[in-house]
């Protein structure tokens, strides 16, 4: 496994993106991510442990894992101080190219992204971009069972990975 360390930093990936509420999410809860196109759930493990959890599922269903990024590390690297925060970078070309064949805009959100991290309180949260705001954002037409898929895929990987 390929670990690269950058010392971005969380706030530019979360406050650059907009719309896109997924229905259920609660807005309070996970600090108003869903209405910026992102799904996220609590995670009753650690950022390394959800992390490393989650590069096992990626694992076991086949998917290309490209990177993880451990963002904590990067700035440690800068004398800077951040929460534990990780992104994983992974992906499965038979489902993104059909998305890239509709708009190859959407390359830019590819491959797939999974953050977690730690907030203020101490809570992990695994969070993604929700795929109908990548249908939205890239204005993806005749890509609709694609997106399904992949929301169906991005959902069961996240949901194995924080389960009990």
């Amino acid at each position: 496994m390929k670990r690269v360390l950058l010392g971005l930093t969380l706030a530019g990936m979360l406050w650059g993106t907009t719309a896109c509420v997924k229905p259920e999410a609660d807005a309070n809860a996970d600090g108003g991510l869903a209405d910026r196109g992102i799904v996220a759930q609590q995670s009753p493990y650690s950022v390394e442990e959800t992390a490393n959890r989650l590069v096992a599922q990626i694992e076991q269903r086949g998917l290309t894992l490209f990177a993880q990024i451990d963002h904590e590390t990067g700035a440690r690297s800068v004398d800077l101080d951040l929460r534990p925060t990780q992104l994983v970078i992974f992906g499965n070309p038979r489902v993104g190219t059909p998305l890239m064949q509709c708009n190859q805009g959407v390359a830019i959100d590819l491959p797939q992204k999974a953050l977690i991290w730690e907030d203020e309180t101490g809570q992990v949260w695994l969070g993604y971009n929700n795929p109908n705001y990548l249908m939205e954002r890239h204005t993806l037409t005749g890509c609709e069972t694609v997106i399904e898929r992949i929301e169906g895929a991005l959902s069961g990987l996240t949901s194995a990975a924080i389960a009990p």
